[in-house]
């Protein structure tokens, strides 16, 4: 029931951003479904908990959409918005506590400090992948990428950032993605 709930506290805000905001940009379908899907995939595999990772990959990025703050302190701002979101529901405060962890942890792995944290970390970057269109969209319009190799580098230092066990099981794809996406550019 609490996903929900949250979920559609999140298209909500989805859809005050894209009506209010200049650059429309669809949270949801562009970024957060993928990233859900991403992290209960992980969670499957690695043996984690399934609610608290739901909870965080649906909200990760709920300071953005909410407009509070910048990008850079986005993780911080999440966090707090998450928890009084769940405090709206009466969610359990150290349940609470594990979902903010994995929101202000998600923007490395190598900030994960349990396999909750990782699962949403990792997924917030395979997104990247799965939804290619919109990350090339988002580094143009946000980051002013205009060169092949600008993109590239992003989606490289997005692999590097992945945790190892994640980077090993994505590796193949990834090579496969890269290939067809930039060519000659790309080596593996």
């Amino acid at each position: 029931m609490i996903i929900e709930q949250i979920k559609n506290e999140i298209l909500l805000l989805n859809k005050k951003y894209i009506d209010e905001s200049e650059d429309g940009y669809d949270f949801w379908n562009n970024h957060i479904k993928y990233v859900v899907e991403e992290a209960m995939y992980l969670a499957e595999t690695h043996n984690a908990d399934k609610e608290i990772v739901e909870l965080a990959a649906l909200l990760h990025d709920v300071a953005l959409m909410a407009k509070v703050g910048t990008k850079a302190d986005h993780h911080k701002n999440g966090e707090i918005i998450a928890g009084e979101l769940l405090n709206k529901y009466g969610y359990p405060e150290y349940r609470i506590e594990q979902v903010q962890g994995c929101i202000f942890n998600h923007r490395s792995s190598s900030y994960a400090t349990n396999i909750e944290e990782l699962c949403v970390a990792d997924a917030d970057i395979l997104a990247h992948f799965d939804n290619i269109s919109s990350a090339f969209i988002l580094g143009a319009t946000k980051f002013n990428f205009t060169k092949p190799e600008e993109f590239m580098e992003w989606f490289q230092k997005d692999y590097e950032d992945l945790s190892d066990v994640t980077k090993i099981s994505f590796q193949e794809r990834y090579n496969n993605i890269m290939s067809v996406l930039f060519g000659d550019l790309w080596e593996e």
